[in-house]
């Protein structure tokens, strides 16, 4: 810290699934006072136009397999620019406390004595379910869900498989496009029926949302033919509601 300045706590904030209007209160008033926000590439435009006039908003990337700014670095500039009185905003797609790296910036934040706050947001998982009309969970269906990555810092991640093939069982895909022929192996392998519903969801929440419905057995195979370029959520062992998929294909008639 440098004498004679306040530094003020880096509010790590999430941005939630990318519709404008499902952004929380306190991420809205984080975001208006801020003076730097150090973002992810698929925080939507529309949030980052939130900022207010004397913010200068710096694109870290984390976009899966796309250009990003290394961890080190973001630590980097988060204690800096705090260090120099700068109110910082960490922005962070979805939910910060979510696959978003969160403990390593807070770590750096810590070594350095800058205090810090977490501003939880709606998580993809979240939005991609109430675009599906579904419930995570289900009396009778599944008393516990699973949120999972489809890669980690080894590559394609393992999993509880045999837990993950039970009857019943619910699951949240994230970052799990390129993963799926891999995923649906590893649960095929392990006893899960072909049949079990999967659900695709692209852009949850946004205009140019998109829902796929499909099976394990047809899982890559969907989304090859799909040839999605936004950020995906898959949901295993949920389909469409059938009342919401007719209304989803009555409004993009």
């Amino acid at each position: 810290m440098v004498s004679g300045i306040t530094v003020h706590p880096i509010e790590f904030t999430g941005a939630g699934p990318g519709d404008p209007g499902l952004l929380t209160l306190a991420a809205l008033r984080a975001l208006e006072q801020a003076d730097i926000v150090l973002h992810d590439s698929l925080v939507a435009p529309a949030i980052l136009a939130l900022a207010g006039p004397q913010a200068r908003l710096i694109d870290v990337g984390k976009r899966g397999f796309g250009r990003s700014t290394p961890q080190q670095d973001i630590n980097r500039l988060l204690v800096e620019h705090a260090n120099r009185g700068a109110r910082v905003v960490r922005l962070k797609a979805g939910d910060p406390t979510i696959f978003a790296r969160l403990d390593e910036e807070l770590t750096a934040c810590e070594a350095a004595g800058i205090p810090w706050n977490i501003t939880p947001g709606i998580t993809a998982a979240a939005a991609a379910a109430a675009s599906l009309g579904q419930s995570q969970t289900q009396r009778g269906r599944n008393r516990s869900l699973r949120y999972l990555t489809g890669h980690d810092a080894e590559g394609l991640a393992e999993h509880d498989w045999a837990m993950l093939a039970r009857p019943g069982a619910v699951a949240a895909l994230y970052m799990g496009k390129t993963a799926a022929r891999f995923v649906q192996g590893r649960l095929l392998m392990h006893g899960a029926g072909p049949e079990i519903p999967v659900s695709v969801i692209e852009n949850a929440s946004c205009l140019d949302e998109r829902i796929l419905a499909t099976t394990l057995a047809a899982l890559p195979e969907t989304l090859a033919a799909a040839r999605m370029d936004g950020p995906a959520l898959i949901w295993l062992g949920l389909a469409p509601r059938a009342v919401r998929a007719e209304q989803k294909r009555k409004e993009s008639a």
